[in-house]
């Protein structure tokens, strides 16, 4: 039986067209509900949808996956992409599963249906502290530098270690107050972050999506030529196949790719507002997968070409290796445009990610209102808040990288996979098979398992490089 199968479409339509007035409610009233005064909505193609999820997957850790490579090597690296793909399918089936039975349309009334109020909440709670570092750490690579390290910046520039590094912005036009940091934010917040918020519905930014995926395959096709240029000019080596272990610390560090391979592809708190707005409510199992598909190739090629590229002088962030001289004709040119794209890339992203953070926040401080795309005072004030609070986040908070680790990439994998795992293994409506359960236990461990490497990793690093910089007696 598919999930489609679950609930008939008849049903389906039937279900959505009830008024919750608990955290149940969607933010959008349902399509069919003619008080609402909105114009009528017949729902969100299958192309629209795929394009919206994909948008929610593909963020800021597309440029970590480089560094996989270099650590697993490319055999490794680019299975255990596929196999993260195929496990987030499967966590995601778990959530839509589970939703028909309890018949209920949103993430946290799923959490609440399994674990009561307080599974809702702390359903709620991870993906405020996810979504809003997310995107604070995306405002912050637009304005100022790369993801991992600072080591360069895509706009505005930026200063590590008392070197000054131009921003694309600065290169272009000289130092100027307006291509600073705080400018380039005010600017961007209100000419592209605030509009594209302001939509009442996921659907609504499809268009915004697709160009979104669109500039992820321009950097990809800019990689692309720049291989084929190093290539022809015989100054690429071949990229090692297999981890480089020797010793029980490299085997170690092998582990700790874990927490980006686990966080790649979480799109789980945005599933069910698309769900909700599809036209053809059995199109989701389709949706999801070929925006996994699309997701993983663009992942795999990434990866590939970056390791391809730079070797084992891949950085953390290979955004970070296209501020270096790639010793091609218009080599300057192609960094510039591939820094450009990126920067416009996680803009479109913004407002995906945004979407259910304010959908979330709302339920939390009003889980017994009325949905809130009916309450435009509640809608714009939820908004404009949440938007001045990552606003002030990334202007007063330069280095942010560090607390996101231990935060949002908890929060992350919760989301992924332990609250989904969870709620089959409570099975509270009975429909779990043991293939089902034991699935589910393999996906918590591994979530466990990603965030003790990655504080333990993180934690070790910061001890490690504040011993060094610490004045000997």
């Amino acid at each position: 039986m598919t999930i489609g199968d679950i609930t008939p479409k008849k049903e389906r339509k039937s279900r959505r067209s009830k008024h919750v007035v608990d955290d149940t409610a969607p933010l959008l009233p349902k399509r069919q509900d003619e008080d609402a005064g909105y114009d009528e909505f017949n729902g969100a193609s299958f192309t629209g949808a795929v394009f919206n999820l994909s948008t929610t997957i593909v963020g800021a850790g597309i440029m970590a996956l480089p560094a996989t490579m270099k650590v697993l090597g490319l055999i490794l690296g680019i299975a255990m992409i596929i196999f993260m793909a195929f496990l987030t399918d499967a966590s995601i089936e778990f959530l839509l599963r589970f939703s028909r039975a309890g018949k209920t349309t949103s993430y946290g009334s799923l959490m609440g249906d399994a674990f009561g109020k307080y599974g809702r909440i702390f359903l709620q709670i991870c993906v405020l502290v996810n979504n809003i570092g997310v995107l604070i750490v995306y405002m912050i690579i637009i304005a100022y530098d790369g993801l991992l390290v600072l080591e360069g910046d895509v706009l505005s520039g930026t200063s590590s270690s008392g070197v000054h590094h131009a921003g694309v912005l600065e290169g272009w036009f000289g130092e100027h107050w307006w291509n600073g940091r705080t400018f380039v934010l005010i600017v961007t917040t209100l000419g592209i972050f605030s509009p594209l918020a302001c939509f009442k519905r996921i659907d609504s930014l499809r268009f915004t999506s697709a160009l979104s995926v669109a500039l992820a395959v321009v950097f990809l096709v800019i990689t692309v030529g720049i291989a084929i240029i190093k290539l022809i000019s015989g100054t690429i080596m071949m990229p090692r196949l297999l981890p480089d272990v020797t010793d029980l610390t490299s085997f170690w560090r092998l582990f700790t790719v874990v927490p980006v391979l686990v966080t790649a592809y979480i799109c789980h708190y945005n599933v069910h507002s698309i769900d909700n707005e599809l036209e053809d409510s059995t199109q989701i199992k389709p949706v999801v997968r070929t925006a996994l598909a699309l997701c993983s190739t663009v992942y795999i090629m990434t990866s590939f070409l970056g390791f391809l590229l730079f070797g084992d002088s891949t950085l953390d962030d290979v955004l970070a290796n296209f501020d270096t001289d790639l010793g091609i004709p218009y080599g300057s040119l192609l960094n510039d445009a591939v820094r450009v794209s990126y920067a416009a890339h996680l803009m479109l992203v913004f407002p995906i990610v945004f979407y259910p953070l304010r959908l979330n926040m709302d339920g939390l401080l009003f889980p017994s209102a009325r949905p809130l795309a009916l309450s435009n005072m509640r809608f714009a004030f939820t908004t404009v808040g949440l938007i001045t609070l990552i606003f002030l986040g990334a202007n007063f908070i330069p280095s942010i990288w560090d607390a996101f680790q231990f935060t949002g990439a908890t929060a992350a994998v919760c989301l992924g996979f332990i609250f989904p795992a969870a709620a089959t293994l409570k099975d509270r409506h009975s429909i779990a098979t043991k293939k089902d359960k034991i699935l589910a236990i393999f996906m918590i461990v591994l979530a466990v398992f990603s965030n003790v490497v990655a504080v333990y990793s993180d934690a070790y690093a910061m001890f490690k490089k504040n011993s060094v910089t610490e004045p000997t007696a």
